[in-house]
């Protein structure tokens, strides 16, 4: 196993870099909070995604996708973490990796993998040592919420979707939701046009102007039955925990650069700050954490072909690890700057929000560490 970057993959991470690089979004991002999005919008960051071919990273060439693997998607979303780049890719990945395992979906990805359509995933948890059923995140509360129904019409083949997904990444905006319901207690994949009747999509904004959310209600909504296998609709819940921890590891990275950085050019006292112990004993605190979700989260990207059976654990803990080191890093950053890392004169505030909220999406850094420890149990006593 060799998890070192290709010259390819090298190439696609700068050019992610780069393109990112030409939007001021953190000064976008602190604008919304000041002002509320109503005033003054994040930048559209779609149409540049589409030049980029973000798109269809997931998607096979056949249907006018790149072809590539999740390891490369995690390339160019840990990119729009390092500048909190509101890319909506969490959701559009997860979805079109569900489609490209569902033949009856083929014409859906075209216009997918070209961006000239949007989708987003609607989040459902497999079952777990806790939870024997699927789940979905709830709107309120601490307990799961049940996932939603579908209903096929033997008729004229046609069915109907009935149920709430709540803080589901990027729906506001989606042409198309693609996820997962029940049908006679078991999952099979579905997918919803946005402006089909019954389906209503409230934008929400917790804590990170950032973050595109949206809790989307279907109302007995007409749906297309995917034909994509069980494994398929369980590995998308992966992914999407997967690409959630290569957004925080680049995070990290800037958490870390620009503590380092004010480190060795603040001075106190006739010394730079970076000299005393318990500046560096925490900066390199958050360098460990970032190495080590890091590390997992490149195991994770090569499970995910080169091992599929060890993906969804590979995926949990590079989740739980990275969730925790940008909880820690955006702390470490805000106390390194002192009193102005935490004013809004600073970015580190934007990252502290960026950490909480990361931490409680997709069933939350809690729920991925709940099932890294059940499966490790699991392994130890068999």
């Amino acid at each position: 196993m060799n998890l070192a970057l290709s010259d390819e993959q090298l190439l696609l991470r700068e050019a992610a870099r780069n393109a990112l690089a030409r939007v001021k979004t953190l000064h976008a991002a602190r604008a919304a909070l000041e002002e509320g999005p109503a005033y003054e919008p994040l930048p559209d960051l779609w149409p540049m995604a589409c030049e980029a071919g973000w798109p269809g990273l997931l998607i096979d060439e056949a249907h006018g996708g790149a072809g590539l693997d999740a390891f490369d998607a995690m390339l160019v979303v840990g990119e729009c973490g390092r500048v909190l780049a509101g890319v909506p890719l969490l959701g559009h990945l997860p979805a079109t990796a569900i489609l490209g395992d569902a033949p009856n979906a083929s014409e859906l990805m075209e216009p997918l993998a070209s961006g000239k359509k949007r989708a987003a995933y609607l989040p459902a948890e497999p079952p777990n040592d806790l939870v024997d059923s699927w789940t979905t995140d709830p709107a309120n509360g601490m307990h799961r919420a049940p996932l939603a129904s579908v209903t096929a019409n033997a008729d004229d083949g046609s069915a109907s979707v009935a149920g709430q997904f709540a803080f589901v990444p990027d729906a506001p905006g989606a042409d198309t939701f693609v996820g997962v319901a029940l049908r006679d207690g078991r999952p099979v994949g579905v997918t919803v046009d946005s402006d089909t009747p019954g389906v209503s999509v409230q934008s929400v904004m917790r804590y990170d102007a950032t973050r595109s959310l949206g809790h989307v209600v279907l109302d007995d909504a007409r749906a297309t039955i995917l034909d994509a296998p069980e494994e398929s609709l369980r590995s998308a819940w992966h992914l999407a925990q997967a690409l959630l921890a290569s957004e925080s590891v680049g995070s990290v990275e800037t958490a870390l650069d620009v503590s380092v950085q004010y480190a060795k050019e603040r001075f106190t006292f006739g010394r730079a700050i970076g000299s005393y112990q318990a500046v560096k004993h925490s900066l390199t605190e958050v360098l460990r954490r970032l190495e080590n979700g890091r590390s997992l989260l490149y195991y994770a990207g090569w499970s995910f072909r080169g091992m599929p059976a060890e993906f969804p654990l590979a995926a949990a803990c590079a989740r739980s690890v990275s969730g925790h080191a940008l909880d820690y890093a955006s702390r470490t950053m805000i106390a390194v700057h002192g009193g102005t890392g935490a004013t809004w004169e600073h970015d580190a505030p934007l990252y502290f929000r960026r950490a909480q909220l990361s931490r409680r999406l997709l069933g939350g850094t809690a729920g991925a560490t709940d099932r890294v420890a059940s499966e490790v149990l699991a392994a130890s006593a068999g």
